[in-house]
């Protein structure tokens, strides 16, 4: 099918190309970027007014399947994904049966060929069943799809054990992912150790909790040289100790995500709102500040969601019983526009480079540019639209979501995969 889109602003960093211009495209690939360009048979589309960027990729989502499809499956999920314009997704291995085999590879890439509106890239397991003691079948996994390696939602508790996944992860040149948690500091903690922990009463979750993991993660990765990546980092000194990897010349990324650089502690008053109860939890204004500074800065490497779908009845218990975690998928790109570009801390050539550019290097894919004989993958966005976060307006099964009544500006209208609608006008493409 050949496709033109013309007239929308694109950006793409990886190019040096910020200029309004048409794109023509045939069998999912890129055939011509240029001006005033035609053809003789296809659809078109006038993206008069709208910018198109390279497609959006998030590598840190739940999509709960299998096992948790009361929550999300592939399907909800991939279609919350195009929603809010991300053209591919890298699901978290944290199932039930957990991802540690290349048949549970094998499933999620099968029913995401079948059923999904976005690309899935498949993180295996480090550790069978996510218990931090045994190696996961990662050579098989890696053989059958594997892009990246992580324990999500736990951290490796012991040094050697981290090591061996280290040393094994890096003969693959797969990255190993890490949620960063020692458990004998964090033990049951429900929120930000220190003033919000007085202030409501619960058990506090400190940062040290994630910082020393980091350090430890870091000081591995220098020994083993394994690509490391420090999942959803929440603190100004954890940030720093990135910071300082880089420095040194180690292979060492992190990402952040909207809700960390967007929400505090402050935000759970004496009603105990539930939809804030994540994993690491809400820090600090200060801490939220040095995260946005780190995009700014070139520190951090992606924006990620940590999209983690939980159903209502779930959510709507006492606070220490909900568990962890808040959607993300579309909500995402609205936070950041309307906080980090339209707010000058950012333009959007940073903001395609954290959210399209890097972590598609991350999960070892080929580049998404927009220049011929490229995989036709983007996103559309008009920057002007103004809307209010509405949980009707998901697509995703569940409503978890901390920024329900938040007024955005800029929004994804329209997705590409492979040449091919997956959102049109703001409507997911069925």
């Amino acid at each position: 099918m050949a496709l033109m889109l013309k007239n929308a602003r694109v950006i793409d960093p990886q190019v040096g190309l910020d200029e309004v211009c048409d794109i023509l495209v045939r069998d999912g690939r890129i055939v011509e970027v240029g001006h005033n360009l035609t053809m003789e048979k296809g659809v078109e589309r006038d993206l008069s007014g709208k910018v198109l960027v390279p497609g959006l990729v998030d590598i840190h989502v739940h999509l709960r399947e299998p096992g948790g499809e009361q929550k999300e499956d592939i399907a909800s999920g991939t279609r919350a994904a195009a929603h809010g314009g991300f053209t591919a997704v890298c699901a978290m291995p944290n199932t039930a049966p957990v991802i540690d085999n290349a048949m549970g590879v094998e499933y999620v890439k099968a029913v995401a060929a079948a059923k999904g509106k976005a690309r899935v890239y498949v993180a295996g397991a480090c550790s069978q069943g996510l218990k931090g003691e045994t190696l996961s079948e990662m050579g098989d996994m890696v053989a059958h799809g594997a892009s990246a390696f992580t324990d999500d939602g736990k951290g490796i508790q012991d040094a050697g054990m981290m090591r061996r996944v280290m040393d094994y992860a890096s003969q693959f040149n797969r990255v190993v992912m890490v949620h960063a948690q020692d458990n004998g500091l964090v033990g049951d903690g429900q929120v930000n150790e220190g003033v919000a922990s007085t202030r409501l009463g619960m058990l506090g979750w400190p940062a040290e909790g994630e910082e020393i993991e980091i350090a430890r993660d870091i000081a591995l990765c220098r020994l083993t040289g394994c690509p490391l990546h420090v999942q959803h980092v929440t603190t100004a000194r954890g940030l720093d100790l990135v910071r300082a990897a880089k420095a040194e010349g180690l292979p060492v990324t992190c990402e952040v995500t909207p809700h960390h650089m967007f929400l505090t502690e402050d935000a759970i008053t004496d009603e105990y709102q539930t939809c804030f109860k994540v994993n690491p939890p809400l820090r600090t204004a200060e801490d939220a500040a040095a995260l946005v500074a780190g995009v700014a800065d070139g520190t951090v490497d992606c924006i990620v969601t940590d999209h983690a779908p939980h159903t209502d009845w779930e959510k709507d218990r006492e606070f220490e019983l909900a568990p962890f975690g808040m959607t993300g998928l579309e909500t995402s790109l609205g936070l950041v526009l309307t906080h980090l570009v339209n707010e000058g801390v950012i333009d959007f050539n940073r903001m395609v480079e954290l959210m399209a550019v890097n972590p598609r290097q991350l999960m070892r894919d080929e580049p998404v540019k927009i220049e011929a004989g490229c995989v036709a993958d983007f996103t559309v966005i008009d920057p002007k639209a103004s809307w209010t976060v509405e949980a009707h307006d998901f697509y995703s099964r569940a409503n978890n979501s901390g920024f329900i009544g938040a007024r955005l500006v800029g929004r994804a209208t329209d997705t590409y995969v492979g040449g091919y609608a997956t959102m049109e006008d703001g409507v997911v493409v069925e």
